[in-house]
C-alpha cells in the first residue's frame, strides 16, 4: 500500500469516526447519562460490535466525546479570558461562559460528569465516574493555570500559585455549577456574581505581567 492509499484510508477512518461521534452526540442530547451503546449503534445505523471496533467500549466512546466537548469549552473559555474588557468583567464572563455551556446542554454535561447514572438501567457494565471525569477537570485546571501564569504577576512562586488557582477555580466552577444545575436556587447571573465576589480578593490586587497580554 502506497502513501496516498494510506492517507486516503486515514481520512476515511477519521470521517467515519466523526460521523459516529455525531450520532453519539444526538443520543446523548436525548438520553443524557442513560445513553447506551445499543442506542448509539442504532442511531449510527451499525451494529454494536462495529461501534466497539472504533472505540473499544463505552469508556473509550466517553473519552472521545469528552475530548470533543472539552476542546469546544476550552476554546470558549479562552475567548472569554482574552476579550478586551476590565479584569473583573472577564472573570465574570469566564464564569458565565462555563455555566451557560452546561445549562445549554445539560444532558451532555450529565453524561460526561455522571455517566454511571445510566449504566445499571441500561444493563451495561458501569464504570468509575471519577476515573473518566477527573482527567477532564484536571485538563481544564492546567489550561486555566497557564492563562493565569501568562497574564498575572503573582510574585516569585507565580507558577505554583497559578496552578493552585487554576485547579481551585475549575473545582469551584464544577461544584457550584453541578449544584446549581440540579437545584436552580438562583439565576445564572446571581451565581456568576457570587462566585466572582469569592474570587476577587487577591486577584483584584495582583498586577499584570510586564509585556504580557494582561488579565
Amino acid at each position: 500500500m502506497d502513501t496516498t492509499q494510506r492517507a486516503d484510508q486515514q481520512r476515511s477512518a477519521d470521517r467515519r469516526r466523526r460521523e459516529l461521534l455525531e450520532a453519539a452526540d444526538r443520543v446523548v442530547l436525548r438520553d443524557g447519562p442513560h445513553a447506551s451503546m445499543n442506542a448509539i449503534a442504532a442511531e449510527a445505523g451499525i451494529t454494536k460490535p462495529i461501534l466497539y471496533r472504533h472505540f473499544g467500549d463505552k469508556g473509550g466512546l466517553y473519552a472521545a466525546l469528552a475530548q470533543r466537548h472539552t476542546d469546544a469549552l476550552l476554546d470558549s473559555l479562552r475567548a472569554a479570558l482574552d476579550a478586551p474588557a476590565e479584569r473583573r468583567e472577564r472573570v465574570e464572563s469566564t464564569l458565565e461562559t462555563y455555566l451557560a455551556a452546561i445549562e445549554a446542554r445539560p444532558q451532555v454535561y450529565r453524561f460526561l460528569m455522571h455517566p454511571a447514572e445510566g449504566s445499571a438501567a441500561q444493563g451495561e457494565q458501569g464504570f468509575d465516574v471519577g476515573k473518566h471525569s477527573a482527567p477532564l477537570l484536571r485538563r481544564m485546571g492546567e489550561e486555566l493555570a497557564r492563562v493565569i501564569e501568562e497574564r498575572v504577576d503573582l510574585g516569585p512562586d507565580s507558577r505554583q500559585l497559578a496552578r493552585v488557582w487554576g485547579h481551585g477555580i475549575v473545582g469551584m466552577m464544577h461544584a457550584a455549577g453541578d449544584w446549581w444545575l440540579g437545584e436552580r436556587p438562583c439565576s445564572r447571573k446571581e451565581l456568576v456574581r457570587g462566585l466572582a465576589d469569592l474570587l476577587w480578593g487577591r486577584l483584584a490586587a495582583a498586577g499584570d505581567r510586564v509585556g504580557g497580554p494582561g488579565f
